[in-house]
C-alpha cells in the first residue's frame, strides 16, 4: 500500500513531469515508432535491444542519452520543490523518516523515468534470450543506481532548510585563508552541494569501472579513455550548470571588476580543474604521463565547451541539455575517428569565442521555463 506522501509525490512530480514534457516525450515517441513502417516495428527495436545489449558503444550511447533525461528530471524536480506553492512539503514530508522519504522518492523517481525503464526491462528481456548477460545487469545496476541516487538528491533537497545554516568544515577552517575567484565554486559545493558532488564522483567511477570492463580487450586504446572521459564530463553537467547559476546569483559583480575576459576564462579552467582532480589522480595513475596529460586536457576543453555555451543562451536547461545530447554523439564520434587530439584546441577555441562574445552581452538571467 502506498504511502500518503507517495500519492502526493506522484501527483505533484511524476504528473507535472508529464504535462510539461509532454510535447517532447510525444516526439521522441513519434521519431521511435511512428517513423518504422509498421510491418517492421517489431523487428526494428528488437534489433535495436539487442544491439544495446551486446555492443557496449551502443550501450554508451543509448546511457548518455538516459543520463540527458535523467538530470532533466533533477532540474525539473528541483525547480518545483522551491515554488511557492510546493513549500508545504518541507513541513509535512519531513515529519516522516529519513527512509521512508527516500522510498517514496524512489518510487516517484521510477514513475518519471517509467519511459526508459519499461524499454531497459524489454531490452534486457531480449538481451537474455539471445544470452547477453553482462550488458543487461549492467542497464538494471545502472537505472537502480539513478533512482536511489534521485531519491537522495531529493530528500538532501526537502531537508535542506532544517540544517541551511549549518556551514561545513572546511568553511569553518578556512574563514580567514585568502581564496583566489576560481576557488569560490569549489567553495561553495564543498558548503552547499555536497551531494551531487558526491553522488557525480560515484558516477564517475561506475562509469570509469564499466567502460573499462566492457572494453577490457582494447583497454588500452586510447580511444577507450577518451569516450571514458566524455562521458565522465558529460556527468558533471549539473555541477557545470550550477557553477554558472552561482556565478550569474552571487558573482555578478565581478563584470565590473578590472579583469580580462582571458584571466576569467583561466580561472574557470581552474575550478574544472579542481573538480577533476579524483579523476586526474587515476588518468595519471592508470596511464603513461603524456597520454595522462593529453586525456585530461581533452576533459577540460570539454568542460569549458560545456560551461561556456551557457553565456550564449542563458541558464535555459532545456536548451542546454539538448544542445549536451547532440555534442556528446559528435564528440563521441570524432573520438572514435582517432581524432582526440584534435578536439583539445578545437573545444578551447570555441569555448573562448562563446565566452569572449557573450561574457558582457548576456544578462544571466535564469530561465523560468522548466
Amino acid at each position: 500500500m502506498q504511502q500518503p506522501l507517495t500519492k502526493v509525490l506522484l501527483k505533484i512530480f511524476a504528473g507535472g513531469f508529464y504535462q510539461v514534457h509532454a510535447g517532447i516525450l510525444f516526439f521522441v515517441f513519434f521519431i521511435m515508432v511512428g517513423t518504422v513502417p509498421g510491418n517492421m516495428l517489431i523487428s526494428y527495436h528488437e534489433s535495436l535491444m539487442l544491439a544495446m545489449t551486446s555492443s557496449p558503444v551502443m550501450l554508451a550511447l543509448v546511457i548518455g542519452g538516459w543520463l540527458i533525461y535523467i538530470f532533466k528530471s533533477w532540474h525539473y524536480v528541483g525547480t518545483q520543490l522551491f515554488a511557492p506553492d510546493k513549500q508545504f512539503l518541507f513541513y509535512s514530508s519531513t515529519a516522516l523518516s529519513p527512509a521512508e522519504q527516500h522510498k517514496s522518492w524512489c518510487y516517484t523517481q521510477a514513475a518519471i523515468l517509467a519511459p526508459v525503464i519499461i524499454y531497459a526491462l524489454l531490452a534486457v528481456g531480449v538481451g537474455m534470450a539471445h544470452h547477453f548477460y553482462i550488458l543487461p545487469v549492467v542497464i538494471v545496476l545502472f537505472l537502480t543506481a539513478m533512482i536511489w541516487c534521485s531519491a537522495l538528491i531529493y530528500a538532501r533537497l526537502i531537508n535542506g532548510l532544517i540544517d541551511g545554516s549549518k556551514q561545513s568544515l572546511l568553511l569553518r577552517w578556512s574563514s580567514k585563508w585568502r581564496k583566489p575567484y576560481f576557488s569560490l565554486y569549489v567553495y561553495h559545493i564543498f558548503d552547499d552541494k555536497k551531494v551531487p558532488y558526491f553522488i557525480t564522483k560515484g558516477l564517475s567511477w561506475l562509469i570509469i569501472s564499466g567502460v573499462f570492463y566492457l572494453f577490457a580487450d582494447v583497454s588500452t586504446d586510447i580511444r577507450v579513455a577518451g569516450i571514458a572521459i566524455l562521458a565522465v564530463i558529460t556527468a558533471h553537467v549539473v555541477l557545470i550548470f550550477e557553477e554558472r547559476r552561482f556565478e550569474e546569483t552571487k558573482l555578478s559583480f565581478t563584470r565590473n571588476l578590472p579583469i580580462g575576459r582571458f584571466k576569467l576564462f583561466l580561472n574557470f579552467s581552474g575550478v574544472y580543474f579542481f573538480l577533476l582532480l579524483p579523476e586526474s589522480v587515476w588518468l595519471f595513475c592508470r596511464f603513461r604521463p603524456l597520454m595522462a596529460v593529453e586525456l585530461l586536457l581533452a576533459g577540460l576543453s570539454i568542460a569549458m565547451l560545456f560551461h561556456s555555451l551557457l553565456y550564449w543562451f542563458g541558464l535555459n536547461m532545456d536548451k542546454y541539455l539538448q544542445w549536451i545530447l547532440g555534442l556528446f554523439i559528435v564528440l563521441f564520434w570524432i573520438i572514435m575517428f582517432h581524432l582526440l587530439w584534435l578536439l583539445i584546441p578545437l573545444n578551447l577555441i570555441t569555448a573562448y569565442l562563446f565566452f569572449y562574445n557573450n561574457y558582457y552581452k548576456h544578462e544571466g538571467v535564469v530561465s523560468e521555463k522548466v
